[in-house]
């Protein structure tokens, strides 16, 4: 069964950008989150690392078709974690190192190739290959996890995308904002971190990158875990209401109780005698069903209520 991660790169991936400049910042930000650029004999190029089928033909097949480059399969080791086999593919050549600059990944100075390690807004002029540059760097980078439908989990939404250095993700960061997305950058471990909490904000970068079938998932679990959530909020204050009302009964018959040992009942006038006698008649009775049995308002009864705890306290066995 695929997870949430593997539904939006399936979805992404199961649609070309149209224009060339899109299809390139695709592949920058895939490179920039899933791969690094490499040296073999004096020849420059990439390696990129997947576990996603999908991923792997989708970027094959735009590398190929689009740029004329073939990737080669150069290992493939198997990950604990996803239960899956991560294989790593391999570029390299005079059409790589073209694809590099252009993609603005590396670039040469005085005949020397030196890498970028933030992102070049070169590629990224038009607002349709921004959005292009985040799907490819959650292809490459990407993973998100909801809190599972009808079941208490402490899991909540966490949509993130990780990148090999902190430059580079602050810029991604930059380039969210120009979506009005709002995310947080974090280090971990040799990485660098780009994540949101939001449930609105994943809403956001879904839409962004045209996963709306997932998109559609995450309205349907957000409905209804936010269902479930009102019904345990009405729950909670219901069984709140129910602590508070069996206290004050029992504050209230201790306090007639007291009367009654004393001065005696008798003593009370006959407004609060009959509010006495209703409430040890019926210990349990909310305030409202005692208002409605002596013909009182709510407001009415606390009052005299009020007086007999006063009483009560008064005679200094409270």
């Amino acid at each position: 069964m695929q997870n949430f991660t593997e539904e939006i790169k399936n979805e992404i991936a199961s649609s070309l950008p149209e224009e060339r400049c899109c299809r390139l910042a695709l592949i920058s930000a895939f490179i920039r989150t899933s791969g690094s650029v490499v040296s073999r004999g004096g020849d420059f190029g990439f390696e990129i690392i997947t576990e996603n089928e999908s991923t792997a033909e989708y970027i094959s097949d735009i590398l190929e078709n689009t740029f004329g480059l073939r990737l080669t399969v150069t290992g493939a080791k198997f990950d604990v974690m996803s239960g899956r086999d991560k294989l790593t593919f391999e570029c390299v050549g005079a059409l790589s190192k073209k694809l590099l600059a252009e993609a603005g990944i590396i670039r040469e100075e005085n005949g020397e190739t030196f890498l970028n390690l933030g992102i070049d807004e070169t590629p990224l002029e038009k607002e349709c290959c921004k959005a292009a540059y985040v799907s490819g760097a959650f292809l490459g980078g990407g993973s998100c996890t909801l809190p599972e439908e009808g079941v208490y989990s402490r899991t909540g939404y966490h949509l993130e995308i990780v990148f090999s250095n902190k430059i580079a993700a602050s810029d991604f960061c930059s380039l969210l904002c120009d979506f009005e997305i709002l995310a947080k950058l974090v280090s971990r471990k040799d990485s660098a971190v780009v994540y949101v909490k939001s449930k609105e904000v994943i809403s956001d970068v879904l839409n962004l990158v045209s996963a709306h079938g997932c998109l559609e998932k995450l309205n349907k679990i957000v409905e209804i875990k936010d269902r479930t959530n009102n019904a345990n909020r009405v729950n909670n204050c219901s069984v709140s209401n129910i602590d508070k009302t069996v206290t004050a009964s029992v504050n209230q018959v201790r306090a007639i109780e007291i009367i009654s040992g004393t001065v005696g009942l008798q003593s009370l006038d006959k407004m609060l005698f009959d509010v006495a006698e209703a409430r040890l008649a019926d210990k349990n009775a909310s305030m409202q069903e005692l208002a409605e049995r002596l013909n009182l308002s709510k407001s009415c009864l606390n009052h005299r209520m009020r007086r007999i705890l006063e009483l009560a306290k008064s005679l200094g066995k409270d």
